[in-house]
C-alpha cells in the first residue's frame, strides 16, 4: 500500500473549539475510520435477510468490497479546496488560520488568498460523487456518495461532468492555473489510490453496478456509518469514548486506527441481538410461550406459516377475539428463523393501540432475551412514546451488566428509532416509508431486516392505503415478511396487497393461471405468498362458538336513545354507545339520569385522564373484571379496536359494515353470566333516518355510498363468526351495486373522491422500486416542513389538516395547577408535559395565528418552560378556575367526565 503524500494528510474532516482546545481529525482518518464501522456494521450487525439483500447478484468478496468502498469514499469531496477553507461552525478564526497554515506547509499553494465565490455550488457530498464519476465510478454507486447526507442530486442534475467544468475552482482552487490545479488533482487521485488499494478494487471502473434496492439500503447503511464514525462520545456522556478528535500537535501517524476502532465499537455495542430458533412443534411452542394450548384455528395457521419455503405476505383473516396477535407473533419467530431476519416493526391504527400492544410484545421479547441470554434493544414509536410507563421503565443499555432482559437502547432514538431491532408503534411509522423526506434510507435499512406485522390492514381510508401499497412494493423489494392481521377484509383490499407486494418482489405484474383464491369467502382463511405462487388455506373447522346477533334499527332523537338505553339495563348490565363523533357523545352523556354510573372515553381527553379512562374500562368490563350492577359507556371508534371489553347491550351509530361487526366484537364477548333481559346479544343501529338518509354528521365521517350498502345488506340477525366475511364482501364487492336501488349517485361520488384521495397522496410518494434505476432524484419535490418534525410527517400520511398540541393549565390568582388540582410545584415537569390535549382544527383553522396567540400566553405565564426540557417549546393554553378561557372566538371548556368541549362565541350568546 502506497504512503501518503504529506499533502493528503494535512487535510481535515472535523474542527472544534472545545472549552479553549483546538481540535481536528485528518480527512483520510475519518475516511479509514467510516470504512472500519461500516464493515462491522456489514458483518456483524446486520442480520443475514440484510446481507443477501444487500448481496443480490454480487459474490461474497465484491459486496464487502463495495462496503467498504462506500464506508471509505464517502467524505472524498472533503479533499477540495472549497471544503478545506470552510470556516467553523463558531468561527474560531484562530483555528481555521492554523489549519490553512497546516495545508500552506504542505504544499498547498496560495491558499489564503482563496475565496471561492459559488462554494455553495458544491457541497462535500456532491463535490465527492462529482469526483469520482468525472474519474470512472458508475452512477449507481456514485449517487450514494451524493446522498450520504440524507438526500440524492436530483432528476434533472446536469451532469458531474458540467459541475466540474462550471465550478472548477471549488474542486481545483483556479479556475485556469494549472499549477495549483495540479496540486489537488494530484492529492484527490493519490487518497483515491489508497482508498482503492484499501478496498481491494484495481480501478473505479472495475466497482461494480448496483440495483435501486441493493442503493437505498448501502445508502442508509453508510448514513449510519457516518454518524458512528462522527461520534466522539456515546451520546453526551464524555466517559463513553468513540472516535474523538485529536490536538493540533498531532497527526494521523500517532493514531493507532485498529485500536480507535475497536474501543469505539465496544462502547457503542451494548445490546445484543435476537438469534431466532427452529420452532419444530406449534402445539409446544403456545404451550410454553402462551401458556395455552393454541386453539385450532390458531394450530393450523401457524403449522402452515411454519411450512412456507420463501414466504412473502400473508393474510390472516379471522374472527376477533380468536388470537391474531399470537399467531402473528408465532409467525414472526418461524419467518425469521426461515429467512435470517433478526427483528420485528408492529404497526396499529392509534397510538391506544400501539401501548396495549407495547406491553404484550415487550413481553414476548423478554421470553426471547431470557431464552438466549441477551439484552435485546426496543422502541415504542409514536408521538407520545416518552410518557408511556412500561417503556420509561425499562432499563437504558448503558446502565446494565447482566444480560437477559429487554432494554432501550438511547442511541436508537430519533431518526434512528427504526433501526432498534424490535420497534412497537402507529402505522404511519411504516407509511413514512413511502414518504420523500430526507433521511429516509435510514427507515428502509430499519425495516430491510425485520418482520412486519400490520395490525388492522382493513382501517385504512384510501389516502393512508395508497402509501402502504407503495410500502408494501418496497418491503417486497427487500424480502421482508409481512403480516397483515383482519377480522373483517374485503376481497378487494386482500387482492391490492398481494399484488403490491408481488410486484415489488419480483418486478412485474402477478400473473397466476388461478384466480380462485381472489373471490374467497372461506372464514377463518389464509392467504399467502410462497415465493411467486399465491397460496390459501381454508380447511378449519367450524367454530365450536357461535352467535346470533339482534339487529335494530333505532329512529329516534336523543332523549328517546338515552331512554332506550337506561331501559334496557334497568334490570342491571352494561350498555356500550358507540357513536361517530366527540360531540354526539358529550350530548348524550349530559342526558343521563345523574345517578346512573358512566364512562365516557374519546379522543379529547387530556392524555393521562384518557389512559385512566382505559384502565378503568378494562378494570371493570374487561375479561375477569368484577363487572358493577350497572354502567353506560359512551365513546366514540376508540372504542372498536384492542379494547378486551365486553358489552351487555350495544347502540352504534350507522358505520361501514367492517366497523359495525368489530363493533358487535364488544358485544357478549366473554363467557360470562348475564342479566336474563339482556341474554340475547343486541346490537341497536342508530342514524338512518329513512334509506339514503344518515344526517349530515355520519355522511360527513364515512362515505354515503357505504353507509347505503351496509344499510341494504346488514340483516336482523347476523351470525358470528360466519356471517362476517359474506356480509363484507357483499358490501365492499362492486358487482353487488346492481342490487342497490338509488346508489349511483352514491357511488359516483365515492368513485371521485378515491380518485382525489390517490391523487394527492402521489405528489409527495417515492416511486415503487425500479430496478435498473439509480437514486437521482428518489427524493425530488419533497413536501416541506417535515425533515425534522414527526408530527407532520405523521400528518402528511394520514391526510389530515394539521393541529395544534397544547398544555393545558389551571392558572389561578393563586397559582397554577394541574386540571386535576395538583400544583404544579409539586410535580416533575415530565408529567406537566403530559398534560395534553389537541386543540380540534375547526377552533384553529389559522395554524399561524393560533401559535402566535398560544406562544404569546406561554411566554406571558410559563416563560421558564423554554429552559426546560421536557416543556421547551411546547404551547401552554391557560384555564381560569372553572376550567375554561377562550380562544380566537371560540369558548372552551374541559370536564374530567366529558373531555374538551367548545362552541363559538355568538352561539354562547
Amino acid at each position: 500500500m502506497s504512503k501518503l503524500s504529506k499533502r493528503a494528510l494535512s487535510l481535515w474532516a472535523k474542527k472544534e473549539n472545545r472549552e479553549g482546545q483546538e481540535l481536528w481529525l485528518p480527512l483520510v482518518a475519518h475516511l479509514v475510520d467510516t470504512k472500519n464501522v461500516i464493515n462491522w456494521l456489514y458483518t456483524h450487525w446486520l442480520n443475514d435477510s440484510q446481507r443477501q439483500v444487500l448481496q443480490q447478484d454480487l459474490t461474497t468478496s465484491e459486496i464487502e468490497q463495495l462496503v467498504n468502498f462506500v464506508g471509505y469514499f464517502h467524505d472524498i469531496g472533503k479533499a477540495t479546496p472549497a471544503f478545506q477553507t470552510k470556516p467553523s461552525y463558531n468561527r474560531d478564526y484562530e483555528l481555521d488560520d492554523q489549519l490553512i497554515e497546516q495545508l500552506l506547509r504542505s504544499g498547498f499553494e496560495k491558499l489564503a488568498e482563496y475565496e471561492p465565490a459559488f462554494r455553495s455550488k458544491s457541497p462535500h457530498a456532491l463535490a465527492g460523487e462529482t469526483i469520482l464519476e468525472t474519474s470512472g465510478l458508475n452512477t449507481s454507486v456514485g449517487a450514494i456518495i451524493g446522498a450520504h447526507h440524507g438526500k440524492p442530486v436530483g432528476e434533472y442534475f446536469d451532469s458531474m461532468r458540467d459541475q466540474l467544468v462550471s465550478y472548477t475552482a471549488n474542486y481545483l482552487q483556479s479556475d485556469g492555473n494549472e499549477d495549483l490545479q495540479s496540486e489537488w488533482l494530484q492529492t484527490q487521485h493519490e487518497l483515491i489510490d489508497y482508498g482503492l488499494s484499501l478496498t481491494g478494487f484495481a480501478s473505479l471502473e472495475e466497482v461494480p453496478e448496483i440495483t435501486q434496492s441493493q442503493a437505498v439500503l448501502l445508502t442508509g447503511l453508510l448514513i449510519m456509518a457516518d454518524w458512528m464514525a462522527s461520534s466522539e462520545f456515546l451520546g453526551t456522556d464524555q466517559s463513553q469514548v468513540m472516535f474523538p478528535l485529536i490536538r493540533l500537535d498531532q497527526d494521523f501517524t500517532d493514531l493507532e486506527m485498529e485500536q480507535r476502532f475497536e474501543q469505539a465499537i465496544t462502547t457503542w455495542d451494548i445490546s445484543g441481538h435476537w438469534t431466532p430458533q427452529m420452532i419444530p412443534d406449534v402445539d409446544q411452542q403456545y404451550n410454553e410461550r402462551w401458556h395455552f394450548n393454541p386453539r385450532p384455528v390458531q394450530h393450523l395457521m401457524s403449522k402452515v406459516i411454519g411450512q412456507i419455503a420463501d414466504p412473502g405476505i400473508i393474510i390472516v383473516e379471522a374472527p376477533m377475539g380468536i388470537g391474531k396477535t399470537e399467531i402473528a407473533l408465532t409467525a414472526a419467530e418461524q419467518l425469521a428463523f426461515i429467512t435470517g431476519s433478526a427483528g420485528l416493526f408492529m404497526g396499529l391504527p392509534t397510538q391506544a393501540t400501539s401501548n396495549a400492544m407495547f406491553s404484550r410484545v415487550d413481553k414476548w421479547v423478554d421470553e426471547l432475551a431470557k431464552e438466549e441470554n441477551v439484552s435485546l434493544p426496543i422502541r415504542l414509536m409514536h408521538g407520545k412514546a416518552q410518557f408511556n410507563h412500561e417503556m420509561q421503565s425499562l432499563p437504558n443499555a448503558q446502565n446494565i451488566d447482566s444480560q437477559s432482559s429487554v432494554v432501550v437502547n438511547s442511541w436508537f432514538s430519533g431518526k434512528k428509532s427504526m433501526l432498534a431491532d424490535f420497534s412497537i408503534g402507529t402505522i404511519d411509522h411504516l407509511l413514512l416509508m413511502s414518504l420523500k423526506q430526507k433521511h429516509l434510507f435510514l427507515r428502509h435499512l430499519g425495516l430491510s431486516g425485520k418482520i412486519v406485522i400490520i395490525d388492522e390492514i382493513h382501517a385504512y381510508d384510501t389516502y393512508m392505503s395508497s402509501y402502504l401499497m407503495r410500502a408494501l412494493q418496497w418491503l417486497g423489494a427487500y424480502h421482508i415478511p409481512v403480516i397483515a392481521l383482519s377480522a373483517t377484509l374485503p376481497k378487494e383490499k386482500r387482492i391490492e396487497l398481494v399484488e403490491a407486494y408481488y410486484r415489488g418482489k419480483y418486478g412485474h405484474q402477478l400473473e397466476q393461471s388461478d384466480n380462485a383464491w381472489q373471490d374467497s369467502q372461506a372464514y377463518p382463511l389464509l392467504t399467502y405468498l410462497d415465493g411467486p405462487e399465491v397460496k390459501q388455506f381454508d380447511q378449519f373447522p367450524k367454530p365450536a362458538k357461535s352467535q346470533e346477533v339482534k339487529v335494530v334499527r333505532l329512529d329516534c332523537d336523543d332523549q328517546q336513545l338515552v331512554d332506550q338505553v337506561v331501559n334496557s339495563i334497568k334490570n342491571g348490565g352494561v350498555a356500550g354507545v358507540i357513536v361517530n363523533t366527540v360531540k354526539r357523545a358529550q350530548e348524550l352523556s349530559r342526558l343521563l339520569p345523574a345517578d346512573l354510573p358512566q364512562i365516557i372515553l374519546h379522543s379529547a381527553f387530556l392524555a393521562p385522564g384518557r389512559t385512566k379512562l382505559e384502565e378503568q374500562l378494562q378494570a371493570e368490563i374487561g375479561k375477569g373484571a368484577e363487572r358493577p350492577e350497572k354502567l353506560v359507556v359512551i365513546g366514540t371508534q376508540v372504542l372498536e379496536q384492542s379494547l378486551d371489553i365486553d358489552f351487555d347491550v350495544l347502540f352504534t351509530d350507522i358505520a361501514p359494515v367492517d366497523l359495525i361487526l368489530q363493533r358487535m366484537g364488544r358485544l357478549h364477548r366473554h363467557d360470562i353470566q348475564r342479566p336474563a333481559s339482556l341474554a340475547t346479544p343486541t346490537t341497536y343501529v342508530l342514524g338512518i333516518n329513512a334509506f339514503g338518509d344518515y344526517g349530515d354528521a355520519n355522511e360527513a365521517i364515512y362515505e354515503k355510498y357505504w353507509l347505503m350498502k351496509t344499510d341494504y345488506f346488514l340483516p336482523e340477525v347476523v351470525k358470528l363468526p360466519v356471517d362476517i366475511s359474506p356480509l363484507v364482501q357483499a358490501v365492499y364487492d362492486p358487482a353487488t351495486d346492481e342490487e342497490v336501488s338509488g346508489i349511483e349517485e352514491a357511488r359516483v361520488q365515492a368513485e371521485q373522491n378515491k380518485k382525489i384521495a390517490q391523487r394527492k397522496a402521489k405528489v409527495y410518494q417515492i416511486a415503487p422500486p425500479k430496478t435498473h434505476e439509480n437514486l437521482y432524484g428518489w427524493l425530488d419535490r419533497e413536501q416541506q416542513g417535515i425533515a425534522n418534525d414527526d408530527a407532520a410527517a405523521e400528518a402528511a400520511v394520514r391526510d389530515i389538516k394539521e393541529t395544534l398540541e397544547v398544555v393545558m393549565i389551571k392558572h389561578t390568582s393563586v397559582g397554577d395547577f394541574l386540571v386535576d388540582g395538583r400544583s404544579m410545584d409539586d410535580v416533575d415537569e415530565s408529567e406537566i408535559a403530559q398534560q395534553v390535549i389537541r386543540l380540534p382544527n375547526r377552533i384553529t383553522p389559522d395554524i399561524t395565528k393560533a401559535i402566535n396567540e398560544l406562544e404569546r400566553r406561554t411566554e406571558k405565564y410559563y416563560h421558564s418552560w423554554q429552559d426546560s426540557w421536557w416543556l421547551k417549546g411546547m404551547l401552554a393554553l391557560p384555564l381560569d378556575e372553572h376550567l375554561s378561557t377562550e380562544l380566537l372566538g371560540w369558548q372552551l371548556n374541559y370536564s374530567s367526565q366529558l373531555g374538551l368541549q367548545y362552541e363559538k362565541e355568538e352561539e354562547n350568546e
